[in-house]
């Protein structure tokens, strides 16, 4: 069924992409949703691209759990990671290994590899504002202890990680309650006094310019996060001797410059990286000119309309046809509803991780997502609408010799039609919403503009892809309402909801 599914779609709809996948030159790119995670995996691809590679960037992949499963199941080929992050994230082990050990392990456990250290150590920190530290004589994790009533926000994936919260609360006897937010907002939050300590990465380029203090792990109880690249061992070799280039390259307070400058620079993270290439001398092909504002737009909406529009479709033809068969099966109807309403209480970004096994990244498990969150609001309208249509006119249809299927197609459907329109209006709009975060699995779409704009706490990039997001919402309803005027018969049009 897996095979089947995903077959049709590549044929359908993104055949020129599966053709272009199959060249032994392409190299996918993956990067978790953050700043740091961006800037270093476009380092990653511009190499790749001056040394002649074609480079399919599948960036705002989310967490580690996200990125990992995607590069362990081969819907990428390499992507940034940590050395700590992999040791306690990945393998699970509590102690500090070193870079050959690592490496061992993975290559046994998972047919990955990484690469020498880029040169920083991107430690895990926890931060507050220096004013506050001083004020209450806090320079270390330990005299947390003797200031329980702090406000603690934390990210959602530290809150969780085997090197996170719940192993740090316990290692230094922290008894402050804490609760998530986006990394990306949590600056702001500090600034605002609404928290006074978040975790941070010690080369967050917002610790010098929010005058910050990073509070000293004094039991060393997190690893070295020493960056490096995290690649599949069936990675050619030309494009590991690239990718090595980069070894010993950035120092921290590079890194924590280039970080800087996504925030406050007002510069993409390409330009950045292919600057301090440049600088290195690490590349020398000039970049070619990426699309402009509008255009950027215009693909990131056409994206996200396929999206939404591709998996409605095949909803309706799924979902209709199982309407009118649950409605003739009084003995399945209970048993279709609730399964589809129990789709819909799966977390959307929940699902799209749950399809990354199944159909690894990209478009065929965002449109398996989305076809399945559509499944509830048609299949419910169209048997609902179907069970309310007047028992007096189906006796009398029967009375005048229709049969089951006549009377279903002339009388039935078209006075259920109203109801099955607005079902599928429901479907659509909800879509268009759900569709922004399959950005998280590098589905591209609107949703990209939203996650990187969350990850530099830019509100006018966020609005960049939420306000396209809220016409395209609007225009589908008027779409709709065109189709509802040719498909309804007026005398019917008043009882659309």
């Amino acid at each position: 069924m897996k095979t089947i599914f995903t077959g049709v779609i590549c044929l359908a709809f993104i055949y020129p992409f599966c053709l272009a996948a199959q060249s032994t030159k392409v190299v996918r790119v993956g990067a978790k949703h953050f700043n740091e995670g961006y800037i270093l995996s476009e380092m990653i691809a511009i190499l790749l691209e001056d040394a002649g590679f074609t480079v399919e960037r599948k960036f705002n992949l989310g967490g580690t759990a996200v990125t990992f499963e995607a590069l362990r199941h081969s819907a990428i080929d390499i992507y940034p990671e940590y050395s700590g992050t992999i040791t306690a994230e990945i393998l699970k082990i509590e102690d500090n290994l070193f870079q050959e050990e690592i490496n061992k392990l993975v290559r046994t456990k998972f047919d990955l590899e990484i690469s020498k250290p880029y040169g920083f150590n991107n430690t895990y920190a926890l931060v507050m504002k220096t004013k506050s530290a001083r004020d209450l004589t806090i320079d270390k994790i330990s005299d947390l202890q003797d200031n329980p009533d702090l406000a603690v926000g934390l990210s959602y994936e530290f809150l969780k990680r085997q090197d996170g919260w719940e192993a740090l609360s316990s290692f230094y006897d922290l008894r402050q309650e804490v609760f998530g937010l986006e990394h990306g907002l949590a600056y702001q939050a500090m600034l605002d006094n609404r928290i006074d300590i978040t975790d941070a990465y010690s080369t967050d380029g917002e610790i010098k310019k929010y005058d910050l203090t990073l509070l000293k792990d004094d039991k060393k109880f997190f690893p070295d996060y020493h960056a490096v690249s995290f690649y599949r061992t069936s990675l050619s070799d030309e494009a590991k001797s690239v990718i090595n280039k980069l070894t010993g390259s950035i120092s921290e307070e590079e890194m924590q410059s280039l970080n800087s400058l996504a925030l406050f620079g007002k510069k993409n993270h390409a330009e950045i990286a292919r600057e301090f290439l440049e600088t290195k001398e690490i590349v020398k092909n000039k970049a070619t000119p990426g699309p402009g504002y509008w255009r950027e737009i215009f693909e990131k909406t056409r994206t996200h309309l396929k999206l939404t529009l591709v998996a409605l479709l095949a909803a309706v033809i799924v979902a209709v046809p199982l309407g009118v068969v649950v409605y003739k099966n009084a003995v399945i109807s209970k048993a279709a509803l609730y399964f589809t309403g129990m789709l819909q209480t799966i977390p959307s970004i929940a699902l799209l991780a749950l399809m990354i096994p199944l159909f690894g990244i990209g478009i065929v498990p965002a449109l398996a997502a989305l076809f399945l969150y559509a499944l509830l609001p048609i299949l419910r309208n169209t048997v609902i609408g179907l069970f309310t249509v007047d028992p007096e006119l189906k006796s009398v249809a029967s009375a005048i010799g229709l049969d089951d299927w006549k009377r279903l197609r002339i009388i039935e459907i078209p006075l259920a039609m109203p109801t099955i329109m607005a079902g599928i209006r429901t479907a659509a709009v909800i879509n268009v919403g759900t569709a922004t975060l399959a950005a998280f699995i590098g589905a591209g779409g609107l949703g990209e503009f939203i996650v990187t704009g969350l990850a530099l706490n830019n509100t006018s990039l966020i609005l960049k892809g939420a306000i396209p997001a809220a016409l395209l919402a609007i225009l589908i309803e008027l779409v709709f309402e065109g189709f509802e005027r040719v498909l309804i018969p007026k005398h019917l049009r008043r009882t659309v909801v």
